[in-house]
């Protein structure tokens, strides 16, 4: 089990900040969300130059049990994988394995000869030649083009998804990436951003680069050196009780149970290992993924990531440094999209005044499909990361709430 001491060795002064203010945390989100029922339950850290300034637990991990929330509950934080996918890759960067200007098709030689399906001005479409190559940076930037998306919205999307249905059994994403080159590519890359499949196509470019198993290769470069022993793909029989329970929201009513922690995929070993989405983790997990983050790359003395290479990563690479609502297609992302830029598996703060909401520029983030969220601040040397289990992730305003009522307890 991970060490939970996290829990327990706040110290608000240490973090610079005040610790009145910080209980209007779980003052907020218990009365505005745990006491009426919208979410069984709740946990949140916040943590600021190197101490945890606050954490609290509030409700319950599994309403039909009656189980409450506790340091060591585990979570499935879905596209907060994507971020950990991003550093994996990365890390073969760093050893010279590509550039990001590389064409994809280096690495998957299905791709080579893709196409792009655009509107032919007669009510049809066409196949032209893109304009240029999709490369590396497209994939870890939800750049490519590639059928598929969270929220399907293109035809190309919904023939893809069924492909995929009639095929599910034994997926691999060897198998999936194999599948995505009979499909044209939506848009010509690094013209939209379309939440998709990209990260999933970067966990394949790890397993091809590195030679592993995408699950061995996360075990061994960055959970391990993390200590983050509780994140994977599976949650195992001596950890089970700890599993939380998923709900959907449900208008008008407390939300539904969505998947059963006993019945639940994520018990069994899946041979899909979603580099976009598969991971299931604990706070104080994440918390450590985070501080690595805010450290520059490193964490107990180990380093996982390089800092200029995270500063690379983390820098807004969106085309004329634009934001997302001016590029992104398909309507949906883990963020919002006023005055949010995209960097390499991160969104992007670029400003408060861009965003109209309280922030840095530079701050970086992602939330999963559950409600789950984190951020990171690296001028303010803060994060938070908050898990619940609620789908969609786009039923209730919690991320930007939470920014607002973490910012507002700086003291310093």
């Amino acid at each position: 089990m991970a060490d939970v001491d996290w829990a327990s060795t706040a110290d608000p002064s240490a973090a610079g900040m005040d610790a009145d203010r910080l209980e209007r945390l779980a003052e907020h989100f218990r009365t505005r969300y745990v006491e009426p029922g919208k979410l069984a339950g709740c946990q949140l850290v916040v943590a600021r130059g190197g101490s945890v300034a606050y954490a609290c637990s509030l409700g319950l991990m599994d309403r039909e049990r009656k189980r409450p929330v506790a340091p060591d509950t585990i979570w499935r934080i879905y596209s907060m994988t994507k971020p950990l996918t991003s550093i994996a890759l990365m890390q073969r960067y760093e050893r010279g394995d590509f550039l990001l200007t590389d064409p994809v098709s280096r690495f998957i030689p299905e791709w080579r000869d893709l196409l792009v399906e655009v509107a032919d001005g007669d009510g049809g479409t066409r196949l032209v030649d893109p304009e240029r190559p999709m490369n590396v940076r497209d994939a870890l930037m939800h750049t490519t083009g590639l059928a598929g998306a969270v929220v399907p919205s293109h035809p190309l999307d919904y023939r893809y998804a069924q492909a995929v249905h009639e095929q599910r059994s034994g997926m691999t994403l060897e198998r999936a990436c194999a599948l995505l080159a009979d499909y044209p590519l939506k848009f010509h890359p690094g013209t939209r951003w379309n939440y998709g499949l990209s990260t999933d196509v970067c966990a394949r470019l790890v397993e091809v680069l590195s030679g592993k198993r995408f699950d061995h290769y996360l075990a061994d470069e960055v959970l391990g050196p993390l200590g983050m022993t509780d994140t994977g793909f599976v949650v195992p029989d001596e950890a089970a009780a700890r599993f939380a329970a998923c709900y959907a929201y449900r208008k008008g009513g407390e939300p539904s149970l969505l998947d059963d922690p006993a019945t639940s995929a994520y018990r069994r070993q899946r041979s899909y290992l979603s580099g976009a989405g598969g991971l299931v983790s604990t706070t104080g997990d994440y918390l450590r993924f985070c501080r690595m983050l805010v450290a520059g790359g490193e964490l107990d003395g180990r380093r996982v990531i390089g800092r200029k290479t995270l500063e690379l990563m983390t820098g807004n690479h969106l085309p004329g440094g634009t934001d997302l609502r001016h590029l992104a297609t398909g309507g949906f992302g883990e963020s919002g999209f006023d005055g949010v830029g995209f960097g390499l598996g991160f969104a992007v703060n670029l400003g408060p005044q861009a965003t109209a909401g309280v922030g840095s520029a530079g701050e970086y983030s992602w939330g999963g499909a559950a409600s789950t969220a984190f951020f990171v601040d690296p001028a303010e040397e803060l994060t938070a990361v908050f898990m619940t289990q609620l789908m969609p992730s786009t039923c209730y305003p919690i991320r930007s709430q939470l920014r607002s009522l973490v910012y507002q307890a700086i003291a310093d």
